[in-house]
């Protein structure tokens, strides 16, 4: 695509180049829990609702509302202020491991459903130390987590 643009009397061609959006913004349920709705505004449906350190990538904003994705690829809207840049992460699978430290030679200290979303406190290597908003704690590794 192009455009032309006048300037000083001349006319001179101005080429625009079309990138791809830039990457989503992350962020994480900030609230204890949030109504995920069907359109940007109070009165509409509410679709689902998720819970505190539930990550999300912010696909759009529309004054106050944010549309997001989630892990599963489900879109909807949600309050931007129900929302942080919290580090976080949500387990993929079922039966996920939590151990006590960063490796599969640390016991197992819990296990999680799919759908389970956590803090990141700190990452070492291929292993993500996580706190679940109920306060338990543990290692996971990143390839069970979104």
């Amino acid at each position: 695509m192009h455009a032309i643009r006048l300037v000083g009397g001349l006319l001179l061609g101005v080429f625009v180049v079309a990138f791809p959006l830039a990457a989503a913004e992350r962020m994480a349920v900030s609230a204890p829990e949030a109504n995920v709705r069907a359109e940007p505004k109070p009165t509409a449906d509410v679709l689902w609702k998720i819970e505190k350190y539930h990550p999300i990538e912010v696909l759009e904003v529309s004054g106050v509302w944010l549309r997001f994705r989630d892990y599963e690829g489900d879109t909807g809207w949600i309050h931007k202020s129900l929302v942080d840049k919290t580090p976080s992460v949500i387990t993929r699978q079922k039966g996920c491991q939590l151990r006590s430290g960063p490796g599969t030679e640390h016991p197992v200290v819990g296990r999680v459903d799919k759908g389970i979303p956590f803090k990141v406190l700190r990452r070492e290597g291929r292993w993500v130390e996580v706190e679940h908003a109920d306060g338990d704690r543990g290692w996971i590794h990143d390839s069970l987590v979104w």
